[in-house]
Order: C-alpha cells, then structure tokens, then sequence
C-alpha cells in the first residue's frame, strides 16, 4: 500500500511531507513489513500562518472563530502539500497519515491529560482522494499514557530486542528511546532540543533568522556557566520517566528568569552556545539516569544538521562511555525518520493493529477521516514480526536547503 505521511514539528519550521511504499512478506496474519519512501520533501509554510501558529502555540489566546480558521487554515495547507507530493510523485495514496500541527500538549503532576494537534483532515482527503488518520495521541492517552513520545513504536519494531542501544529525536523537543531485551523501549521527552535555539534566534534578529544555521552562532560563543546552572534547575529535568513536555514548557521565559538569576546579559552567539550546551547536557543526564546500560544513541531529527549540537552532544556521551551514531549511518534520513514512524503507524491503524507505549496498554491508534468515495478497511493483522526499510530503486523528491 502506498501511505502519504505528514507532520509539521514544534517549532512549525515546515511541513515534512513523505510517501511511503509499504510491503508486506511471510507469515499472512503477522507479517514482515518493509517500508520505502519514494518521495520526501520539505514544504514551508506561508509565514503569516507560521507566525500565528508558533503564536497561539506560546500561549496567545484565540476566540472559538479564530481557532477554527486556524485549524481549517493549517488543515488547508497540509492538504496542499499532500497535492503537492502526489502531482510531483504520481502515486496516489491508499492512506494519509497527519499528525496535525501541535499546539499543546496537557500535562498535570507528571500525567498527560489532553493532547491538542491542529489541521482539519477532511481538506486533505477532498485535496487525495485518500482516508486521512489523525489524532494519533489521544487513544494513549485516554488509556492513561503519555501520546508521547511515539518514536518508541518505530524503534522497537525496526531495531528489536537490544541491551545498549537508544535512540534519540532531535526536533523542537529531544526525546529518547531506550530498547530493551524484551523488544519493548522506554521513551520519554528529555527536554528541550531546539526550541529554545530557534526561539531565542528569532527575538534576537526579529524574526529575519529561525535557527542556527550550520550551528555557526553556537560555535562563535562561549557557554556562560552560570545561566547554563539555572537552566539545569527546571524542575522538568528531574521528573522520573515515562515523561513527557512540549513548548508550552520551555519558554523564553525560563532563559530569561535563567539570565536574571546569574545577573548577566549575553551577546546572541553566547546566549545560543549556552543554550546548544543546555540541550546536550540534559539529554546525557537523562540517559544517565534512566538506569539501562546504553553504549550508543543513534540520533535522528533536525538537530542532527547543526554540527556544533551535535559535537556538544558527542562530547557530554563521551563522557559516560557512550558512543553516538546518526540514523543515515542505518540507512535511515535524520530529516524524515519522523514520517517514516508516521507512515508505520498509519499501517498498524490501517490493519487494526494496536500500539503500546511505555504503561503497557495498547490501543489503536488515531481516528479516520473518509475519503470522498468511502473506504474499505483490509483484513486485520495479528501484528507485526519486523519492520525493515528498503532503498528506493528510483528515489525521487528533494531536501530543503536548511
């Protein structure tokens, strides 16, 4: 089957857009699946929306009519991009999976109670023809779970039983993935990745940069010891794991409460160095303290692109014995691990498989919006024996340049 997978990240930077090819082999009613993308591409948003989603995101309040043009306008622009990769790629989708726009994630001492994604599906199934699965969070954590982070699903399928190995997701907010001998992961959000990165860029240069290209200001500045100590002070950090956060969370207003209490002002390279080292030591910190003995961190997400994160993040595993790997090493693109994870749970809803994260429940995830004609659900599936990726023999699409 061919699934159309499409996501957009906490920091809104653009909508990652995937179509993947999925086969299935062996055993008829838990088979082997083996996953190829045959398109991937970037889109931006249109910068007047971008800015009134990271908006209403940290915190801006919108009335019901508001809220409803937003998600209608962010529902419309995901369907473009779905346009966009069927009219480029010429495979028409069996399914599209959209994990929507993230605009909060509920969390209430240490329990996840609601989950809010942004993006009307049916505008993507008049825009494919194809069944739209959204929602994907809210059934774990009905259930009682976290509905984060998802990336343990892919994780445990793809890598299976293992003793020293994790996995981490550099996006807007890190999370790590810790696999078991029982072919199980723990996985929680660590803390902040690039959110407070990119958010600090952008108040600094009023919005004419969004990141930290090439991680150039991180390595032009020196890390300021003592704002680095208050912001290893957020309570977050030593919550005990499963866990999980979001940008409602880590704030601009915990670097500046951070900044005031070491009575210091930094120049903008100095201010995204301190906050780049933030990123690396917390993720090493909970690593450390997540009681498995794990040897290497295979990373994945757009973090993976900024050298200097990437360098600090070596260093602080270093120092623990760990050793780190990015996920082009396996075969898999740092850029689009997350809709391939997208693409493998759309399978399993598809076939009516169900999903646990770290409680131990599981439940089918997501809810379906139908295509214009109806939709006939296959035979359900008992679940899967293993999940492979494959090369495409004719890959087709093309990366951003950032």
């Amino acid at each position: 089957m061919i699934i159309l997978s499409l996501q957009s990240g906490t920091s809104a930077d653009g909508i990652d857009v995937a179509v993947v090819e999925a086969t299935t082999s062996g055993d008829r009613a838990r088979p082997d699946l083996t996953l190829v993308s045959r398109w991937t591409r970037t889109l931006d948003w249109e910068p007047e929306l971008r800015a009134r989603i990271l908006a209403y995101a940290d915190g801006e309040c919108l009335d019901a009519g508001a809220h409803t043009a937003l998600t209608t306008e962010i529902g419309q622009g995901f369907a473009a991009a779905a346009a966009t990769a069927v009219a480029e790629c010429g495979l028409e989708p069996d399914l599209v999976v959209s994990h929507g726009q993230t605009v909060f994630h509920w969390v209430e001492d240490g329990r996840a109670r609601g989950t809010l994604q942004l993006g009307e599906p049916a505008w993507i199934a008049e825009a494919t023809g194809a069944p739209v699965l959204a929602n994907l969070r809210a059934a774990d954590i009905a259930a009682g779970g976290q509905g984060a982070p998802l990336m343990g699903l892919f994780d445990a399928a793809f890598f299976g039983p293992a003793v020293d190995v994790a996995s981490l997701n550099l996006g807007g907010i890190a999370n790590l993935q810790i696999l078991r001998p029982d072919g199980s992961a723990l996985a929680f959000d660590t803390g902040p990745a690039n959110v407070l990165i990119d958010a600090s860029v952008a108040e600094h240069t009023g919005g004419v940069l969004g990141f930290d290209r090439d991680g150039a200001l991180a390595a032009a500045g020196t890390v300021h010891d003592g704002v680095l100590a208050a912001l290893l002070e957020h309570p977050y950090l030593r919550q005990a794991s499963p866990k999980s956060t979001g940008r409602e969370t880590f704030t601009l207003a915990i670097v500046r409460s951070a900044l005031a209490t070491a009575g210091v002002r930094l120049e903008l390279p100095d201010l995204i160095a301190t906050l780049t080292r933030y990123t690396a030591t917390s993720v090493a910190d909970a690593l450390r303290g997540s009681g498995p003995e794990v040897r290497t961190v295979v990373a994945s997400g757009g973090g993976v692109l900024n050298p200097t994160l990437v360098r600090e993040l070596a260093d602080a595993l270093a120092r623990d014995g760990v050793r780190l790997r990015t996920s082009d090493e396996l075969g898999i693109d740092p850029e689009f691990k997350e809709s391939l994870l997208f693409a493998f749970l759309g399978f399993c809803s598809w076939h009516r498989i169900p999903v646990s994260l770290e409680h131990g429940i599981a439940r089918i995830a997501g809810a379906i919006s139908p295509a214009p004609n109806g939709f006939t659900l296959p035979a359900p599936l008992d679940g899967i024996s293993r999940l492979s990726l494959a090369a495409a023999p004719h890959p087709t699409g093309e990366h951003r340049d950032d």
